[in-house]
């Protein structure tokens, strides 16, 4: 799950950071994949908060289909419906492949790390990585590749032999 930024400077401050990180990251993948033995593709993922059940995963999926040919009357009684079940959030994921393994990593927590201080998965609040702007507020883009370019070459060092 994305984690929850606390207030709106904050906000801004990942808003200015995400994209350019996020590009940066995939950038650096890519660099990486040309020179290693590791094969990648790219998936587009939905993520559930942790403790949806399948029932739940597949009643949500099958109301956003029906909402898609919906009378105006019956649409309102899905979206009532909807508002009321857990939503998952798109994900991004690379799935690396080498010699009958599998890995797959998710390319927003890798873009996480590089916009928050010290983050990792069980973080719930985080704080803006500030050191990645400047005094005016403007992204420091020599910082901010040398971060991205460093978060993906450790992803790329944990990788199985």
């Amino acid at each position: 799950m994305p984690p929850k930024i606390t207030n709106s400077t904050a906000w801004q401050q990942a808003e200015l950071l995400m994209q350019p990180a996020f590009i940066r990251i995939v950038d650096n993948v890519r660099k990486l994949l040309e020179k290693s033995s590791w094969k990648g593709t790219y998936h587009d993922v939905l993520i559930w908060a942790a403790g949806t059940t399948d029932e739940t995963k597949a009643r949500v999926t099958q109301l956003r289909q029906e909402l898609e040919t919906a009378t105006p009357e019956v649409a309102e009684q899905i979206r009532e419906a909807l508002r009321l079940l857990p939503m998952p959030h798109p994900g991004y994921h690379l799935c690396l492949q080498r010699q009958g393994q599998q890995v797959n990593v998710d390319l927003w927590e890798l873009c996480y790390q590089v916009c928050f201080v010290e983050y990792t998965l069980s973080d719930d609040t985080v704080d803006i990585d500030t050191s990645l702007l400047d005094e005016t507020g403007d992204v420091e883009w020599n910082l901010l590749d040398n971060k991205a370019k460093r978060v993906v070459e450790e992803m790329f060092a944990n990788l199985p032999e």
